[in-house]
């Protein structure tokens, strides 16, 4: 009896469909407005991270103390630094460490954070009692607050950066797992599934992970922007991405006060970098939701 019970990925007309959903979702964020503003936005900052020796205008990390905080002006369209650098070649050059980190962070965090997810929405009682309690523990710490202890405690570098942000991450991505795998665990096919003999990783990675995807690419997605606004607050408290690089987080730690003597521009071309980007992120991610509750 049980060879005859068809599980979404054995039956024939399984992947037809799950090909299908997945064209109509991608058809659905390329018609929606909000995804391609985020999308040009976020594709215009991956351009600077590739690319952003070859466009910037100027070398970012050549100084000239004899033309510093020189106001935006042709030559130096965003102005120049107290060291005499260009801003604008800064800024564009700014995006490489950034998205660097953020997006490899919060890999990190949902490719963990997705495997204790399945482990805690499959197995009910102690296991769930258990690890649903730490999650929710890890959950009520702040995350800039941990990983500020974390940072302070093994030291600040790009690797530990992406560990500890990662790290944070995961019992977030763990708690939305766990709800999704929650609504499919007593479907049926995962008990034809138990029925065949498959075992529980199996189960927990083959069957019920295909099917609770799309909260967590929403997840990832949503995540992503909170990990560039974590990793720009991390450098900019001196945690972060350490100098002579020209991070958007640092530049705006090491020219904030310079906005009382008038040089702006050392920190609203950063500061609008910042925002840009997440507000790229976050319009995508929207786009993402709505497509995947469409």
């Amino acid at each position: 009896m049980s060879s005859t019970l068809p599980t979404p990925s054995s039956s024939p007309a399984a992947a037809p469909r799950a090909r299908d959903s997945r064209y109509d979702t991608l058809r659905l964020l390329l018609r929606s407005p909000t995804f391609i503003v985020g999308a040009l936005i976020v594709l215009w900052w991956i351009v600077c991270a590739v690319a952003g020796t070859w466009i910037a205008p100027l070398d970012p990390y050549a100084s000239d103390p004899l033309n510093s905080l020189t106001p935006p002006a042709k030559g130096h369209w965003f102005g120049t630094d107290q060291l005499g650098r260009d801003v604008l070649s800064r800024v564009i050059v700014g995006a490489r460490d950034i998205l660097t980190i953020a997006p490899l962070a919060t890999l990190l965090g949902t490719l963990a954070g997705t495997a204790l997810g399945l482990l805690v929405g499959y197995f009910d009682g102690w296991v769930d009692n258990v690890m649903g309690r730490a999650i929710d523990a890890v959950l009520a710490l702040p995350l800039v607050i941990v990983a500020l202890l974390a940072l302070a405690a093994v030291g600040a570098s790009n690797l530990t950066v992406i560990l500890v942000i990662g790290i944070t991450f995961t019992p977030i991505t763990a708690r939305t797992v766990r709800a999704a795998v929650f609504a499919e665990r007593h479907l049926d096919y995962v008990a034809a599934a138990q029925l065949r003999g498959e075992n529980a990783l199996y189960i927990m990675f083959a069957e019920i992970l295909p099917n609770v995807l799309p909260p967590i690419i929403v997840e990832a997605t949503v995540r992503l922007g909170y990990a560039i606004f974590a990793v720009a607050t991390l450098s900019f408290l001196g945690f972060g991405i350490q100098p002579p690089s020209a991070d958007w987080g640092l530049a705006l730690s090491d020219s904030y006060t310079l906005m009382a003597g008038g040089a702006w521009w050392t920190v609203v071309f950063d500061a609008a970098a910042i925002a840009t980007l997440v507000v790229g992120v976050n319009l995508i991610a929207d786009a993402v939701q709505g497509a995947v509750d469409g």
